[in-house]
C-alpha cells in the first residue's frame, strides 16, 4: 500500500484477493513501393522500438519490448496471440513496430481494428505519423497509413447526379427558397455546395453536420450501390478511398468494418497477412452487432414504398405489412422462444410477398444499371431475407421483440454465439494479434478465448501472454467493499449506498468518477448529492452523463478536481483522466447483466443445457470485464494514485467473488470503511495540480493534426496550441478546421464574428448554427473571440 495512501503507520497488506499478472507466457492450442522493398533483410526490431519509442518521447518498458517480440513472433510462426497488456503498457507501439515492418518487408499491409473511434483517432492522429517518421531511416522509406470507412460514410457521387431516387420528394432539386422553409431541404442544399468542394467526400468534414435524414440523400448503403455497373465508378469516393488504401502500409478500421469484409467476402479491405484487433474485449458485442438482422411493420412498408413504381406486386406487401403490425403489437416485449401461430402466418406473408416482388425487379438481360431498382431491390432484399431467417429459426440465433418510442415494436435476430463464425472467417486466412488491458477474467484467457472460437475441437494453435503494466498498483490505488451496506435492489441506489458515496465525496474533496449500472441511479444519485451540497455550501460540482456530449463532460471533470462525474456503460470504459482529477471511482453495484437480457439469458441457458455454469460463463464473465473496465479508470498514470469503492458486498461474500476479484487490478484491498476515508482525505490534502487539459486542435484537411510537420508529429496533449491572436490560417478547402468533430468553413466564421460584433447571445448562436455549444466555444477560444454567455 502506498505511503501517500496509509493514514497510518506502516503495516502488512492484508492477504492478496487474487495473484499478480504473471509476465510468462501461457501455450494454449485449440503496391509497387512496397513490392520493391519486400524480402529485404529484416530490420532489427529492438532498435526499430527503441526508434519510435523515441519519437512519441516516450520511455521504453519491459511489457512493451516483450508484446513486441510475441507480435513478431507469431507473424513469423503464424499462430494467433492474444496479449494482456495493461494500461501504461504502450500496446499500439508495440503491435504496430512489427506490423510496419512486415507490411514493408512481406509487400502486403497490415489491417489494424479498433472498437471506438478515439482509439482509431490516436492511432492516425499521434501514433503512426510520429512512428512513420522515426521508422523511415531505419527501413528505408517512410511507411503509409490510411483510415478506412463504411460506404455509407461517403457521398454517392452517382446519386449526386440524379441517378438513384430521393428518399423525399425532389429534394435534390430544392432551391433556396424552398430552402428556406425546409430545414431538411436546407440540409440538402448545403450537402450539395459542399459536394462541389470536398476532396474526399467524407461526411465527417461536413460541419455543422447534417441529420441522417438529410445525410441519405446523398449516399448509398453497400446493397444499394451499384458496383461496377455504375456509370460513376471512376469518380467514386469510396473506390478511390479503398484504391489508395492498398498501396499503404497500414490499414486502420473499426471491428464492424473488418467482420463484414471477413463474412461476406466484399474485399473491401486490401489483402493482409496480419489483423491487429485491439480493444479485442469488444469484439464479440461488436460482431453480433453487425450480424443481427431486424423487422417491423414500417420497414416493410418502406420496401413496399421504394419498389411502388417498379413492381405489380406492391400492394400485397403492403397488406403483409399491416398483418405483422396487428401481430406485433399482441406480442410481449422480450424474448421469443416459439413463434406463435400468428406470427409465423404474418410473418410467412411478409416472406412471400417479398419473394414475389424481388423476381419482378431483376432487370432484364443487357439492362442498364438502374439506381432506383438497386435500392427497391435493396429493400425487398433485406425484408426477405430478415423474415426467412426468423421463420428458418436457425441453431444459434436468438429472437426477440422490443418496442422502440419511434418504430413501435422490432423484432431482433442473432447469434448467442459467434466463435464458430469468427474462427472460420477471421482467424482461417491471416495471423491474428487480439490485445486489450483487461482480457483475462477470473485471472485466465479461457473464457475470452472461448468466445472467439479458440478452444475446443478444431481449434487453431494460439499462445496467450500477460505483459503485466508498469504500475505499481498494490503501492498506487486501494480496492474497498463496502461491506456493512445491504445488498443492492432493483428499486436503485438505497439511502445508506448513497450516505457511502457523500462520505467518500466529500472525504475526497470531489475528484469522483462514479460508474453506475443504470442512467436512472447515475441521474438519481447525482441529483440527490447536489441537493445535500448546496445545501451546507459544499463546493463539488456534480456532472451527469447526458447534460453535456460526453467529451464535454470529461473535459470539464478531468479540469477541475472538485468536480464528479456520474454515468454508466460509457463512462464504465471510455474515460482516461490521469492525474489528481480522479482520485475515486465508485462502483454502485456488480454490473451483471439484466436477467431479462435476450442473448445473455439464452447463452446461460445453453450452457446449463450442456452441464455447464450458465451463471459463471455468462452474467459472471460480463460483471468481470466490467468490474475491470471501470476499475481501470483510477490509475492512469505511474504518479496517480486512489481509491476504486464497490458498494456490493457481494464482492467479498458471494461464492463467486474470488473469479470478480481475480479480473481486478491488483490494488491492495481493504473493507475498512475508516481506513479508506483517511487515505481519500489524505490525497485530497496533498494532491498536485490537475493534469492541463488541451482544446480540441485544429485538423488539416486529410484528418492530421494541423500544425504538424511533414513526417506527420502529432500535437502534444495538455499543450494549448491555439492561435495567439487572429483568425488561422486558410487551407485550400472549404473546410478550415475542426473542434471536437466538427468542421468551419470561411463562410460560418464570418457568421460567429458577425454574431460577436452584434452582441448575439451564445445560445441564439448554438440555436441558428445547429452545433454543440463546445464545438462554438473551442471555435471561439480558436479566433480570439468571445460572446455573451449562456443565459440562466
Amino acid at each position: 500500500m502506498s505511503e501517500l495512501l496509509r493514514p497510518g503507520a506502516p503495516a502488512e497488506p492484508p492477504p492478496r484477493l487474487r495473484q499478480p499478472h504473471s509476465a510468462a507466457a501461457v501455450d494454449c492450442r485449440g503496391s509497387d513501393t512496397r513490392a520493391a522493398y519486400a524480402g529485404r533483410v529484416p530490420a532489427d526490431l529492438d532498435a526499430l522500438l527503441e526508434a519510435a519509442v523515441a519519437g512519441v518521447d516516450g520511455t521504453e518498458r519491459p511489457g512493451q519490448v516483450e508484446m513486441a517480440h510475441a507480435v513478431a513472433q507469431a507473424i513469423d510462426t503464424g499462430e494467433h496471440l492474444l496479449v494482456q497488456a495493461g494500461t501504461g503498457t504502450g500496446k499500439s507501439l508495440a503491435y504496430l513496430v512489427p506490423a510496419v515492418r512486415q507490411a514493408i518487408e512481406g509487400g502486403k499491409p497490415a489491417v489494424v481494428a479498433t472498437a471506438t473511434l478515439a482509439l482509431q483517432a490516436q492511432i492516425v492522429d499521434r501514433d503512426m505519423p510520429r512512428v512513420a517518421s522515426a521508422l523511415a531511416p531505419l527501413l528505408g522509406r517512410t511507411p503509409t497509413y490510411a483510415l478506412v470507412k463504411g460506404r455509407r460514410n461517403y457521398l454517392c457521387a452517382h446519386k449526386l447526379q440524379g441517378g438513384f431516387p430521393d428518399e423525399d420528394d425532389s429534394l435534390l432539386a430544392v432551391d433556396q427558397v424552398s430552402a428556406s422553409v425546409s430545414r431538411l431541404g436546407a440540409e440538402v442544399v448545403r450537402l450539395r455546395e459542399w459536394a462541389s468542394t470536398t476532396q474526399s467526400g467524407d461526411r465527417d468534414e461536413l460541419v455543422p453536420g447534417v441529420t441522417d435524414r438529410a445525410w441519405r440523400q446523398v449516399s448509398v448503403s453497400a446493397h444499394e450501390c451499384l458496383g461496377g455497373r455504375c456509370p460513376m465508378i471512376a469518380e467514386c469516393f469510396v473506390e478511390r478511398s479503398r484504391e489508395a488504401a492498398k498501396d499503404v502500409d497500414v490499414v486502420v478500421t473499426n471491428h464492424s468494418f473488418m467482420a463484414i469484409d471477413a463474412f461476406e467476402n466484399r474485399q473491401m479491405l486490401p489483402e493482409h497477412d496480419v489483423l491487429v484487433i485491439d480493444e479485442a474485449h469488444e469484439l464479440v458485442d461488436r460482431v453480433t452487432a453487425t450480424i443481427t438482422d431486424e423487422v417491423s411493420a414500417g420497414m416493410v412498408t418502406t420496401a413496399a414504398r421504394k419498389a411502388a413504381k417498379l413492381a405489380d406486386g406492391t400492394d400485397d406487401v403492403v397488406d403483409a405489412a399491416d398483418l405483422l403490425e396487428g401481430v406485433l403489437d399482441e406480442v410481449r416485449e422480450g424474448r421469443i422462444d416459439d413463434l406463435s401461430e400468428g406470427l409465423v402466418l404474418a410473418l410467412t406473408r411478409v416472406r412471400d410477398t417479398t419473394r414475389a416482388v424481388q423476381t419482378e425487379l431483376k432487370p432484364g438481360p443487357g439492362e442498364a444499371a438502374d439506381g432506383a431498382r438497386q435500392v427497391a431491390r435493396a429493400a425487398i432484399d433485406e425484408m426477405y431475407e430478415n423474415t426467412a431467417r426468423i421463420l428458418e429459426r436457425r441453431d444459434l440465433d436468438v429472437l426477440w421483440l422490443r418496442r422502440d418510442p419511434r418504430r413501435g415494436p422490432v423484432l431482433n435476430v442473432a447469434p448467442m454465439s459467434v466463435a464458430m463464425l469468427v474462427r472460420d472467417r477471421v482467424f482461417a486466412d491471416r495471423t491474428c494479434v487480439l490485445t486489450s488491458a483487461t482480457l483475462e477474467l477470473g485471472g485466465s484467457l479461457d473464457a475470452v478465448a472461448g468466445t472467439i472460437g479458440l478452444r475446443g475441437e478444431g481449434s487453431p494453435a494460439w499462445r496467450g501472454i500477460d505483459v503485466g503494466s508498469p504500475f505499481d498498483y498494490q503501492r498506487q490505488a486501494i480496492v474497498y467493499v463496502a461491506l456493512d451496506l445491504p445488498a443492492p435492489t432493483r428499486d436503485g441506489t438505497s439511502p445508506k449506498a448513497l450516505d457511502e458515496i457523500e462520505a467518500l465525496v466529500r472525504a475526497a474533496g470531489g475528484r469522483t468518477l462514479g460508474l453506475f449500472s443504470s442512467m436512472r441511479a447515475a441521474q438519481s444519485a447525482a441529483e440527490q448529492l447536489r441537493a445535500r451540497f448546496s445545501a451546507d455550501g459544499t463546493r463539488i460540482a456534480i456532472l451527469c452523463q447526458g447534460e453535456d456530449q460526453i467529451s464535454t463532460l470529461v473535459r470539464d471533470f478531468a479540469r477541475e478536481p472538485s468536480t464528479c462525474l456520474f454515468g454508466t456503460l460509457t463512462l464504465w470504459q471510455g474515460v482516461d483522466v490521469p492525474g489528481s482529477s480522479c482520485q475515486l471511482v465508485v462502483i454502485d453495484r456488480i454490473p451483471f447483466p439484466r436477467p431479462d437480457d435476450p442473448l445473455a439469458s439464452a447463452r446461460s441457458e445453453a450452457i446449463a443445457r450442456m452441464g455447464g455454469n450458465g451463471f459463471m460463463a455468462v452474467s459472471a464473465t460480463h460483471a468481470a470485464l466490467r468490474l475491470a473496465q471501470g476499475s481501470g479508470r483510477l490509475v492512469r498514470g505511474a504518479e496517480d494514485r486512489g481509491v476504486v469503492a464497490i458498494l456490493d458486498s457481494r464482492m467479498v461474500t458471494a461464492r463467486y467473488a474470488g473469479f470478480l476479484q481475480r479480473s481486478l487490478p491488483p490494488f491492495w484491498p481493504t473493507t475498512d470503511r475508516e481506513l479508506v476515508l483517511a487515505a481519500l482525505a489524505r490525497l485530497d490534502e496533498l494532491a498536485p495540480p490537475a493534469v492541463p487539459v488541451s482544446d480540441p486542435a485544429l485538423r488539416g484537411l486529410v484528418g492530421a493534426l494541423e500544425g504538424s510537420g511533414a513526417g506527420g508529429e502529432a500535437l502534444e496533449p495538455g499543450v494549448d496550441h491555439r492561435p495567439v491572436a487572429g483568425p488561422p490560417p486558410v487551407p485550400p478547402s472549404a473546410r478550415t478546421a475542426v473542434t471536437v468533430g466538427y468542421a468551419w468553413t470561411p463562410a460560418k466564421d464570418e457568421a460567429l464574428r458577425d454574431a460577436v460584433a452584434a452582441g448575439i447571445e451564445m445560445q441564439d448562436v448554438v440555436e441558428q448554427l445547429e452545433l454543440p455549444v463546445d464545438a462554438v466555444r473551442a471555435r471561439l477560444v480558436q479566433l480570439d473571440l468571445e460572446l455573451t454567455s449562456w443565459r440562466q
